[in-house]
């Protein structure tokens, strides 16, 4: 089974069937070209499907931003209206050490955002 992580050279084109305008495709196979100095500069047309590629991206990031943050609150309610807390301190930790391990030193910045979005500022 293929996941968002796979390279086509890991189990054969991930690619096959995906439509590149699909906001629920996170990976859609588009191959990133680095260009190799001042001497292979991107073309006008390679910068615009890259700035569509984000475009498309930004609208599945904000999507799912919105879908957490949902859940989050739903399980919030729930934990508080069965007397339990609105938090799990062990959870929100082993999270941001998640985004750390993954996206580097913004990796808690950006998980603390989203934390709050679920449940709210403390204090």
């Amino acid at each position: 089974m293929s996941t968002a992580h796979e390279t086509p050279d890991q189990h054969g084109d991930t690619t096959a069937g995906v439509d590149a305008h699909d906001v629920n495709v996170v990976d859609n196979g588009m191959e990133i070209r680095m260009p190799s100095g001042t001497d292979d500069p991107l073309t006008d047309a390679e910068i615009q499907n890259y700035r569509l590629e984000i475009n498309r991206l930004d609208r599945v990031i904000l999507d799912a931003v919105k879908r957490r943050s949902e859940i989050s609150r739903t399980i919030g309610r729930t934990r508080m209206s069965s007397g339990g807390t609105k938090l799990v301190h062990t959870r929100e930790i082993a999270i941001l050490n998640e985004f750390r391990d993954e996206l580097g030193e913004e990796g808690p910045a950006i998980a603390s955002a989203l934390l709050r979005m679920g449940r709210g500022k403390l204090g």
